[in-house]
C-alpha cells in the first residue's frame, strides 16, 4: 500500500483534522494507515497492533467520521458502542474520543464497573453518541432494560484477546446479539493468534479484512535498540540498576516474564535507591490505579511489570523500555518497545540477555530486521562469552512455518482490500437482513 503523507488523504472532516493538528499529529501510524480506509469503506475489520502504535485512534477516527457523515435528525440512543476489558482502558478510550471529537457536538460517555449506579445516570437519562463500556457492567444494565442497543451502528471490541482471557466472552457475544441491527463490527487485539479469538471473531464478524500492523521501520528508527550480555540473574540485576541510575530517565518500563518476579525486582530497585513501583496480575484496582498515577505524576520513574499486567495502560513520555527478560515472541518484543518513542519523540529499548536467551534474540533480529548491537557497562563486564552470530541464525521448522503463515496472511489481507461496501450484504444470521426494497429518492 502506498504510504499516506498526512491525515488529509483520508478525507476526514475539518473538525477531526483540527483536533489532530491540536494534538500535534499529521501523519498516520502503520495501524492507522492500514485500517482507517478499510473502516471508512464499510468493511468489518479484524486488526492487530501493539500498544502505543495509535490503535485507539485507528478505530475512533472512522467511528467519529461515520457519525459526521450520517448525522441523525434528532438525539437518541448510542450509535457507537466500544467494549473494553477493563475500566481503566475504557476511561482512556473515552478521554481520547473526547479529544478527537472536541470540535464536534458529539457526546461521549462510559459505563464501567467500580462506579456507583447513580453516576451512570447521564447515559440513561440523556442522549449519547458514543458509549465506551466494560462487558460485565453493560450486560447488567441491558438485563435491567436501562440501556438501549437498538440504535448501535458500529460495534467495536478493543483488546478482544484480553477480554476473552478475563472471561468476558459470553457477555460480549450477548451484547453483540443485542446490537444485531449494526452495520459494522471492528475487532482489535494485541495478537490474532489463538483458536478462541478466531472462533469469537468468526461468530461476530462478516467477511472481515484482516490487518496485522506492526510498527513501521520509519517508526522504529526513532527507537535506539541495544542489549547487554549478562552472566546470570545477579549480574543482570546489577546491570539494570546501573542502567537506571546512569541514564537520565524520565519514565522507564521494565518487563519481566513471570508475575512472581515483579514485586521482588521492584523492591530490589527501591533498596538500591531507585524510585520504582510495579504492576502484577490480580492486583486490586485501587492499588493498580495508584501505581500508574505515581508513575504519571513523577513520584516514581520506573515501572516493573509483566506483559499481561501492562496491557491497556497508556503512559506518555516513556523514554526507556527495558527487557529484563526477553519475551518468547518477536511480536511481544514489538509490543513492548512500542511504548516508547511516541508522539514524534525518540526512545530507547534495552535488553538484558543471558546465554539461554540468544535464540530468542536471534528470532527477534530476524523478525524485526534490526541490527541489535551489544554494549558493555564499565565495571560490570560479563565473565562469560556470548554465542557467535552464526549460532543465532538457525531457524526451527516451527518458526519457518510461522513465518510462512504470517506472509500468507498479509498477502491475503492485501488481496481482500477491494473497495466494495458490504454493509447491505451481511445476511448470515448475525444481524437482521436488510430489506431488499429500494430506497425512495
Amino acid at each position: 500500500m502506498t504510504e499516506l503523507i498526512t491525515f488529509k488523504e483520508f478525507d476526514l472532516s475539518p473538525q477531526l483534522l483540527k483536533a489532530l493538528a491540536k494534538k500535534g499529529y499529521s501523519r498516520p501510524t502503520a495501524i492507522q494507515q492500514a485500517t482507517i480506509p478499510i473502516a471508512l469503506e464499510g468493511r468489518d475489520l479484524l486488526g492487530s497492533a501493539p500498544t502505543g502504535t495509535g490503535k485507539t485512534a485507528a478505530f475512533l477516527l472512522p467511528a467519529i467520521q461515520h457519525l459526521l457523515d450520517y448525522p441523525r435528525r434528532k438525539p437518541g440512543a448510542p450509535r457507537i458502542l466500544i467494549l473494553t476489558p477493563t475500566r481503566e482502558l475504557a476511561m482512556q478510550v473515552a478521554e481520547q474520543a473526547k479529544e478527537l471529537a472536541q470540535f464536534t457536538k458529539l457526546s461521549i460517555a462510559t459505563i464501567t464497573g467500580g462506579v456507583a449506579y447513580q453516576n451512570h445516570g447521564e447515559v440513561f437519562n440523556s442522549n449519547q453518541d458514543i458509549v465506551v463500556a466494560t462487558p460485565g457492567r453493560l450486560m447488567q444494565y441491558i438485563k435491567e432494560e436501562n440501556f438501549d442497543c437498538r440504535a448501535v451502528e458500529v460495534l467495536i471490541f478493543d483488546e478482544a484477546d484480553r477480554m476473552l482471557q478475563m472471561g468476558f466472552g459470553q457477555d460480549a457475544e450477548k451484547i453483540a446479539a443485542e446490537t444485531r441491527w449494526r452495520k459494522h463490527t471492528w475487532l482489535f487485539s494485541a495478537t490474532l493468534e489463538g483458536e478462541s479469538l478466531e472462533d469469537f471473531s468468526t461468530r461476530l464478524l462478516n467477511d472481515p479484512v484482516k490487518v496485522d500492523a506492526e510498527p513501521s521501520r520509519r517508526e522504529r528508527k526513532k527507537i535506539q535498540q541495544w542489549y547487554y550480555h549478562s552472566d546470570n540473574v545477579e549480574h543482570k540485576t546489577k546491570l539494570l540498576a546501573r542502567l537506571l541510575g546512569d541514564f537520565s530517565i524520565e519514565k522507564a518500563i521494565v518487563f519481566v516474564r513471570r508475575r512472581e518476579d515483579v514485586r521482588e525486582l521492584s523492591e530490589t530497585l527501591r533498596k538500591r535507591g531507585l524510585r520504582s513501583t510495579y504492576l502484577e496480575g490480580e492486583m486490586a484496582q485501587t492499588k493498580r490505579n495508584q501505581a500508574i498515577s505515581r508513575l504519571k505524576e513523577g513520584v516514581v520513574n520506573v515501572l516493573v511489570s509483566t506483559d499481561v499486567a501492562a496491557r491497556g495502560i497508556d503512559i506518555d513520555d516513556v523514554d526507556f523500555v527495558i527487557n529484563y527478560d526477553l519475551p518468547y515472541s518477536a511480536d511481544t518484543y514489538l509490543h513492548r518497545i512500542g511504548r516508547t518513542a511516541r508522539a514524534g519523540k525518540k526512545g530507547s529499548a534495552v535488553s538484558l540477555v543471558e546465554a539461554h536467551d540468544y535464540k530468542l534474540l536471534g528470532k527477534i533480529k530476524r523478525y524485526t530486521e534490526e541490527a541489535l548491537k551489544p554494549r558493555v557497562i564499565d565495571g560490570l563486564e560479563p565473565r562469560t562469552k556470548a554465542p557467535k552470530d552464526g549460532e543465532l541464525n538457525v531457524i526451527s521448522k516451527k518458526e519457518k512455518a510461522r513465518i510462512k503463515k504470517k506472509k500468507e496472511v498479509k498477502k491475503e489481507a492485501v488481496m481482500q482490500k477491494v473497495k466494495v461496501r458490504h454493509k447491505d450484504t451481511k445476511n448470515i444470521g448475525k444481524r437482521r437482513k436488510p430489506s431488499s426494497s429500494k430506497a425512495v429518492s
